[in-house]
């Protein structure tokens, strides 16, 4: 409220100020209320522009003018008296126009500028530079590109885009439990990430209004930036790829990193349920690896030993298929296990 009752005496004194100290005329109060108008407007731009905008479109002007000056001395080098002439006659609009341009260009390019700061500097003067990676909204909700980041094996600057950030933020007031969970871990792990010492991230302020689809998006930033993508969106996988932009699949990953059985290996494994056919029961390695045992149904609950047969590969992962190693205890036939439990029962029986 302060500000524009400074504002309104600002107008009101210009004109009076023009009148008095000038001269007592119309045209002098008028061009003093055109004055003032003209400082205020120009004050009320700079206050909703931001610091970082402002800042490169001073920049930019003076980078313009430096080329119209530039320009205005290689003319005259040349010595041709009709280029000079017209140089000379138009050296106002020239240099006003070059302005203009060096600061709508310097204001076009500032989203570019983000990666360019002091610790990508310092890392470019290393034998090893750190390329920007862009990482997609699937990918944070994620949450496994942080304990890759802890573990040092990203060597890239993670970018995140403000549009990404911002369907995070609208799938955290999504009235879906699972969603809103998921999206606030995702804001949780973005965090993390810039309060990680292991690895840069950024964060990319530019959108892209035209467009509605986050994937889309994403690739235009890619194929701008010249980066690849992080993500475990198997849609976006595929229409990046399709338009030749490389993407690091999360899932892919942690495939690869699978550990690798042969035929003829034993593995332990806890068989947790029977399978889908007769005989079958199925367990899981650490990293999530279904194995399943061909002849294991009567040993579901149990840890046993495994002599891997054959390993499939999968587009959700691998699986390994196996039989009961004959190192393992025997269960219990079903008429022995039904005498077993029957004595027990006499003998608790005969103790009441």
């Amino acid at each position: 409220m302060l500000i524009w009752i400074v504002r309104v005496l600002v107008i009101l004194a210009g004109p009076l100020i023009a009148y008095f100290q000038i001269g007592p005329t119309f045209g002098n109060a008028v061009i003093g209320l055109a004055i003032a108008l003209a400082i205020v407007s120009l004050e009320y731009v700079v206050q909703k522009t931001p610091l970082d905008t402002l800042m490169i479109s001073i920049i930019g002007i003076i980078m313009g003018l430096v080329a119209a000056k530039i320009l205005d001395y290689g003319i005259s080098l040349f010595g041709i008296p009709k280029v000079s002439d017209f140089f000379d006659k138009f050296s106002m609009l020239i240099k006003i126009l070059f302005a203009y341009f060096g600061m709508v260009i310097a204001v076009g390019k500032k989203d570019e500028l983000d990666l360019l700061d002091k610790d990508i500097f310092k890392l470019s003067k290393k034998k090893n530079t750190y390329e920007p990676v862009i990482l997609d909204t699937s990918a944070i909700i994620d949450g496994r590109i942080y304990d890759m980041a802890e573990t040092k094996f990203i060597l890239a600057t993670l970018v995140i885009p403000k549009f990404v950030l911002a369907e995070l933020h609208f799938l955290a007031d999504s009235n879906d439990a699972i969603k809103r969970n998921r999206s606030k871990r995702g804001l949780d792990i973005v965090a993390k990430l810039q309060k990680s010492e292991n690895v840069t991230t950024k964060i990319y302020e530019k959108d892209y209004s035209g467009i509605k689809d986050t994937d889309t998006k994403l690739t235009e930033l890619a194929k701008e930036l010249h980066c690849k993508i992080i993500t475990t969106d198997f849609n976006l996988n595929k229409m990046a790829s399709i338009q030749g932009i490389t993407v690091l699949n999360i899932n892919d990953l942690a495939n690869s990193l699978t550990p690798i059985f042969l035929p003829g290996e034993s593995v332990m494994i806890f068989l947790v349920k029977e399978g889908s056919q007769q005989n079958q029961a199925v367990g899981y390695l650490d990293d999530g690896t279904m194995v399943v045992a061909e002849d294991g149904r009567k040993y579901v609950g149990k840890r046993v030993e495994l002599n891997v047969t054959s390993i499939i590969q999968t587009s959700s992962g691998r699986m390994v298929f196996g039989r009961v190693s004959e190192n393992n205890e025997q269960p219990p036939a079903p008429a022995q296990q039904q005498s077993y439990n029957n004595n027990n029962r006499q003998r608790n029986n005969g103790r009441n």
